[in-house]
């Protein structure tokens, strides 16, 4: 099995959820021109930071972001990571990221469990509680957001059920552009997984943002990375590759969790 992936590396209009939707339109034509089998969006892909204005541009239960993400994959034929959106519930909102297979059925759906107080998002949002773990096309995969990357234990559970591939959509800014670097290859290494990373490019009012969306293969080296500004960035998926690494190096059979 093979994945020819593409992470939409966007300029996300702060706050414009209408004009947001038409720019995500354009990227999947793009990627449906390459031939991509899974596309991935970035983090809060719809509104930006734009925080204090959720209670006006979030989606209510995300119902209108996936009725969107429904049509574009059944449109195209393909699988869609669908980045994280802000979405409004009863009880707050909440930063969620959907997956959407290719007959447009939602398959994963996954709230941010890690808020960032640099961010300003512990003010505004609510902690997930959902799992990690889903399948796509038939291949266990995992999904984080942006900080979650911070926490390998928290990246670790859906590995131990068999995950392959880990999806970490963000909106990363430049000035820690090294840390993205290092911490996306030591998650891909450390978890003998390949790591799928769509960060947004450009900036808003407080932020410039890294780009440098990611598609890492299990020996932490780099199939596929972008600049700083829009693009698609395209990269292979080989779960062949996969079995082959683990079973060269058996982290996971050498493992002691009763000792930690």
């Amino acid at each position: 099995m093979k994945w020819k992936v593409g992470c939409v590396q966007m300029d996300i209009a702060y706050g414009d959820p209408v004009k947001n939707l038409e720019l995500a339109e354009k990227w999947f034509d793009k990627a449906a021109s390459e031939n991509c089998t899974v596309v991935v969006l970035p983090e809060l892909w719809s509104t930006g930071y734009d925080l204090e204005r959720l209670p006006e541009i979030g989606h209510k239960e995300g119902v209108d972001i996936i009725h969107f993400l429904q049509e574009q994959a059944k449109k195209h034929g393909f699988q869609i990571v669908g980045g994280s959106i802000a979405k409004g519930t009863d009880d707050g909102f909440l930063n969620t990221l959907y997956v959407v297979d290719k007959e447009g059925n939602v398959v994963h759906e996954y709230s941010k469990l890690h808020l960032i107080q640099l961010m300003d998002e512990h003010l505004y949002l609510k902690a997930g509680t959902d799992e990690t773990f889903f399948m796509l096309d038939g291949e266990a995969s995992s999904s984080f957001i942006c900080y979650d990357i911070r926490f390998p234990e928290w990246l670790r559970k859906p590995i131990i059920k068999g995950a392959k591939t880990m999806f970490v959509v963000a909106e990363w800014p430049i000035q820690r552009l090294d840390h993205w670097r290092t911490l996306l290859r030591a998650r891909a290494i450390e978890n003998q997984c390949y790591v799928i990373a769509c960060n947004r490019s450009g900036e808003d009012k407080n932020n410039k943002f890294a780009g440098h969306s990611m598609i890492i293969d299990p020996w932490g080296e780099v199939v596929s990375e972008g600049g700083e500004g829009e693009e698609l960035v395209i990269g292979e998926v080989n779960f062949d590759h996969i079995d082959s690494i683990r079973s060269q190096i058996p982290v996971f059979e050498d493992r002691r969790p009763e000792r930690y």
